[in-house]
């Protein structure tokens, strides 16, 4: 096996077809029921990232130059955000450890305090990273939405269920720009909330770092979709609900985050803008089969939200952070 750094924007196309072959294969094998992945703006989606992030990339091969695992880093100041995948039938043979030894070695070179990964349930990514010590720190319910099963009279009935002194604004790709100071406003109660899981959120949110993410989404290929409650009589963002249509994955929809301003805090108004975004979907995005959301497992009422709007609870998302140093030395015992 040959283990190699790899970099996604210098490489030629039949690598980054490769790299699909195995995340496909993966994704086959782990999460059958997931669709897979095209070739729409995938080097993109693996190079680019928000300013003062960056991302390293290493990749195993065999012999006769199959790709069989991958490892991202995605580097956040002081922490770093892994991604490792090792082909299903290459497993059990050091693939995995190899490239976990490679991320570790270059955290701590370059000083990072800790690394955190995502490990999907009913896979074997949790044994895996429990065996060098990772713990585990936070856990989401992934749900899926079937459009095919959806009761669109009752979500136009939510949707049209406004409580007076609201209105509603659905923006695609862009935010105006008058609006994203109080768009960030809104978003730093997202900020603010203790749930738990790893801090991998922006100290702060401004209309500039909001400009660059978006900008960011639509490089790498993910499509956003904006719903904003804005109370009229003080101009602010009471309520938000963000989406991303992939262009890797076109049929099924990500659902991002679902923000309620405290003082405007309703079941209501949860309820009306999720029930609009799936309506702005069904209009714009006719060839969506899927929507898929994940939430922390205390969350009742966005629970309840999904619930109506035909969501069903499909796999834990379980968190898992390490400190680095104590990975290295476990990797060298």
């Amino acid at each position: 096996m040959r283990l190699r750094e790899w970099d996604p924007a210098a490489v030629p196309a039949d690598e980054i077809a490769a790299w699909l072959d195995l995340y496909n294969a993966v994704g086959a094998h782990d999460l059958p029921n997931d669709p897979p992945w095209v070739n729409d703006h995938l080097r993109e989606y693996l190079v680019e990232t928000m300013p003062g992030e960056r991302r390293l990339c290493w990749v195993a091969q065999e012999a006769d130059g199959r790709m069989v695992g991958f490892a991202g880093l995605l580097v956040l100041s002081d922490l770093g955000v892994l991604e490792l995948y090792v082909r299903p039938d290459a497993r059990g043979k050091g693939v995995g450890r190899a490239l976990l030894s490679a991320v570790a070695d270059r955290a701590s070179v370059e000083h990072f305090s800790s690394l955190g990964v995502e490990a999907v349930g009913g896979t074997p990514a949790a044994a895996f990273y429990e065996r060098y010590g990772f713990t585990h720190v936070y856990t989401e319910m992934r749900s899926i939405l079937p459009l095919s099963q959806v009761d669109w009279k009752h979500v136009e009935e939510m949707a049209a269920d406004l409580a007076s002194g609201y209105v509603v604004q659905v923006h695609e790709g862009a935010l105006p720009e008058p609006l994203l100071p109080a768009y960030a406003e809104a978003k730093q109660v997202r900020r603010a909330d203790p749930v738990g899981d790893m801090d991998v959120r922006p100290i702060a949110y401004d209309a500039d770092r909001l400009r660059a993410s978006l900008n960011c989404l639509n490089v790498r290929g993910l499509r956003p979709y904006i719903v904003v409650a804005i109370h009229e009589r003080t101009g602010v963002v009471a309520g938000l609900t963000e989406l991303v249509v992939p262009a890797q994955h076109p049929t099924r929809a990500d659902q991002y985050d679902t923000i309620i301003v405290p003082a405007h805090n309703s079941y209501g108004l949860a309820r009306t803008i999720k029930a609009r975004m799936l309506l702005e979907l069904r209009d714009r995005q006719p060839q969506l089969r899927e929507v898929q959301t994940w939430h922390a497992t205390d969350r009742v009422q966005l629970q309840q939200v999904n619930k109506e709007l035909g969501f069903q609870p499909d796999r834990e998302w379980r968190e898992y952070e390490v400190d680095v140093d104590e990975l290295v030395a476990r990797l060298a015992a």
